[in-house]
């Protein structure tokens, strides 16, 4: 079985553009210190003001209404991408949604993507932030979740719930497919880069492009900047949901622990806090490139690419990729930090 053949819910706006950031590798010293950097460009899937969840979303979408679904449930931090996009997924596929929203504070103000929750017209139900602030539900978030589905089924819908991040064997395959499209991108422009770059969250992500890489011999290396702690945990979520979703595909999956590299040392206080070097980032990349990152991912991520060619761990005559995965809304809860 190839990944054509999965069913999909079409919502992204495909293929998304390949980016060599010129303006960038100079401001890091040029080419005599800095590799060439491709941006992947999936803040443009168009989604919602876009993001990376649009691919998982095509194919959890067509799966929640396999099952004669008619309300999707989710969960995230309270400025969630995977929550925004999901609630514009439900509007395009005529399902009701609800979100499962953690919160450091009681009455968060509405802004960023919470805005655009409340424009989409999803059911927000709020719950206080796990203490170490890690991308994880805890106790409280299961049981809020465990209660929105028995209310939605006492009010005669089919609810369908949706892991953090999109993170399943199903929503794996988005990025399956998005490693055939980058795959070919490549192929086509003759170039061979040797690490991919993108934020670790949930993992969802990392499943999907270390098991496509694989199967499509991608020529870099999958190279994840963590953006919130419990790896050890998050390893063993992501070696399932390539296994399984290998399954689908009908193969033995490929994908061994060894392949899931993710790099932990740019977290800084914890998920949805941005460190100096994250702001540093996204002010780069605005004032070389007019391209936005978020505070929670893309900026973290960025932070570490920047950090690694500064140290030389990557050499001036590589080329790597940076897979921009979205996030843009976020940006609007942090402009005060942005502007200092």
């Amino acid at each position: 079985m190839s990944i054509g053949t999965i069913p999909r819910f079409p919502l992204a706006t495909l293929p998304t553009p390949l980016h060599e950031a010129h303006r960038l590798r100079e401001a890091l010293g040029g080419p005599e210190r800095c590799p060439r950097i491709l941006i992947k460009r999936d803040d443009l899937t168009g989604l919602a003001l876009g993001g990376n969840k649009a691919r998982k979303l095509e194919f959890l979408i067509a799966d929640a209404l396999r099952q004669g679904a008619t309300a999707l449930i989710t969960t995230g931090a309270v400025q969630s991408n995977h929550a925004r996009m999901t609630a514009a997924a439900a509007r395009l596929a005529g399902l009701h949604c609800s979100l499962v929203l953690t919160t450091g504070v009681e009455d968060p103000p509405i802004q960023g993507n919470l805005l655009l929750d409340h424009l989409l017209q999803a059911e927000v139900h709020l719950v206080p932030a796990p203490p170490d602030k890690a991308l994880a539900v805890d106790a409280a978030v299961d049981e809020t979740i465990a209660r929105v589905a028995a209310d939605l089924e006492s009010r005669g819908e089919r609810p369908y719930v949706i892991p953090v991040g999109g993170s399943s064997p199903v929503g794996a395959l988005g990025y399956v497919a998005g490693t055939l499209e980058l795959v070919g991108q490549l192929a086509a422009a003759g170039e061979a880069p040797t690490r991919l770059y993108y934020a670790s969250g949930s993992r969802g992500t990392q499943a999907g492009l270390v098991l496509g890489a694989k199967i499509y011999s991608a020529p870099y290396q999958v190279y994840g900047i963590a953006v919130s702690g419990g790896g050890a945990d998050k390893d063993a979520r992501a070696l399932q949901n390539a296994t399984e979703a290998a399954a689908m595909l009908g193969i033995a999956s490929p994908v061994t622990e060894a392949d899931l590299i993710t790099d932990e040392g740019y977290i800084g206080e914890g998920y949805g806090i941005p460190t100096p070097e994250c702001l540093e980032a996204i002010r780069l990349l605005a004032q070389t490139e007019a391209i936005f990152l978020d505070p929670s991912y893309t900026g973290k991520a960025m932070a570490g690419l920047i950090d690694h060619v500064r140290r030389g761990i990557i050499k001036p005559d590589e080329t790597v990729v940076f897979l921009h995965t979205g996030g843009v809304p976020a940006i609007f809860a942090h402009g005060t930090r942005l502007l200092e």
